[in-house]
């Protein structure tokens, strides 16, 4: 069910506590921390606290809370002193999302040419 968290969600894990992660921000709807495999000399995820397969969902179910997301990737930027960054949902395999619960990455610390590779 959108909003409770999963038992087999790596984020939602992370959001109670039984895996570590190295957080750098939290507030009362989000969490960020860094990315265990940094595309970027900066890259920080920011999660909702609650479950939403993707940002899409999270979009309809709970707009408020996608944008605290979205209110968060910028803190963090101002947190990481980056002038210039890039914020990414990837929504659906397709398009490179692994982790099934809603997030954006904050990446920065380096040109961010487009189109990407």
């Amino acid at each position: 069910m959108a909003g409770e968290p999963q038992d087999d969600c790596l984020f939602c894990k992370i959001v109670s506590g039984t895996i570590p992660a190295t957080i750098v921000r939290e507030t009362e709807t989000t969490v960020a921390f860094r990315d265990i495999n940094p595309q970027a000399p900066t890259h920080i995820l920011v999660i909702p606290k609650a479950h939403h397969r993707d940002a899409a969902a999270l979009a309809a179910a709970a707009p408020e809370v996608a944008a605290d997301v979205l209110r968060e990737t910028q803190a963090v930027a101002d947190e990481e002193k980056l002038e210039s960054y890039r914020v990414v949902f990837n929504t659906g395999s397709g398009a490179g999302q692994t982790v099934w619960h809603a997030h954006a990455h904050v990446l920065g610390g380096r040109g961010l040419e487009w189109p990407p590779g």
